[in-house]
């Protein structure tokens, strides 16, 4: 098996594809203009030539993709049982052996869940059986951090800023964005980031996920899966979302920008140490709908 300073790695093609393509459009005045638009390109995954799933994505992180799925699914529970990822953009595959196989494919695959996520989004049994497995470090979290590390994520996001269409994820320690991922789909862009976390052997315990997109179950259980205690988002909250980080202990902050942010789990691990010149004033449910925290 192939050694790093880091650990284990699998073999692994670098097949990642431009994320914007050029095109030219008419403005409201008629006038042409040269924009570009995000990639969106299919992307089946095979398990020992075992078709599990098509993932429709911007194609700029393929391996850690495949890998990220299978982690966050649970059909792999370690990368060591993983030898090889071939992506091979002519058939639109990506091609994952192991080294013993995997057992149980069937049970695996029997009960499926369709998510809300982009493009549908689905989470499997093995997934759910597992899920409640997870124990979640508790993690004292700072205003003040929340609102430093929301500053330096400004300056990410540059695929949507150059053609939009796009979510973004990152893994995050403290107030700095380690990895930066966007993606058509936000659960690709969690699921890219899980990948890299597998493959430089980084532990969840002490990290941040931040992600553009809103917090569904679906975003709370890959969270979880990854050992991620805290989850934060730009953008709302759904109900099972919601109910879900409660009983797996996460700490769930959303509706986040500037210094606006809204704590619907975990208050008790939250530090609220802005200076009092710094603290807005208690945002009622009128600014909420006016979008003053959007």
């Amino acid at each position: 098996m192939p050694e790093t300073e880091q650990g284990y790695r699998p073999s692994l093609t670098q097949a990642g594809l431009s994320p914007t393509h050029p095109v030219t459009v008419v403005d409201e005045y008629g006038a042409p203009r040269e924009v570009f638009v995000a990639g969106e390109s299919p992307l089946t995954v095979y398990v020992d030539a075992r078709e599990i799933v098509t993932l429709m994505t911007l194609g700029t992180h393929p391996e850690a993709l495949a890998l990220g799925y299978l982690r966050t699914q649970r059909f792999v529970e370690t990368l060591e049982e993983i030898r090889s990822v071939e992506v091979n953009w002519e058939t639109e595959s990506v091609q994952i052996h192991t080294h013993h196989g995997v057992e149980g494919w069937d049970e695996k695959l029997k009960r499926r869940t369709v998510t809300t996520g982009c493009g549908q989004g689905t989470v499997f049994s093995c997934t759910l059986d597992k899920l409640y497995d997870v124990r979640l470090p508790a993690v004292g979290l700072r205003q003040s951090t929340v609102y430093r590390l929301l500053d330096n994520i400004r300056s990410e996001n540059e695929i949507y800023k150059r053609a939009g269409a796009v979510h973004g994820c990152a893994l995050c320690r403290n107030t700095e964005p380690l990895l930066f991922v966007e993606d058509v789909g936000r659960h690709n862009a969690a699921d890219a980031i899980a990948g890299y976390m597998w493959l430089d052997h980084l532990d969840g315990g002490d990290k941040i996920f931040y992600t553009t997109g809103r917090l569904t179950s679906e975003i709370v259980m890959k969270v979880a899966m990854m050992g991620i205690p805290i989850l934060l988002s730009r953008s709302g909250v759904t109900q099972m979302g919601l109910e879900l980080a409660q009983e797996l202990g996460v700490t769930m902050i959303a509706r986040a920008k500037g210094q606006h942010f809204l704590v619907y789990t975990g208050r008790d691990q939250m530090i609220f140490d802005a200076p009092p010149a710094q603290r807005p004033a208690a945002v009622g449910s009128a600014a909420l709908h006016s979008g003053r925290v959007d």
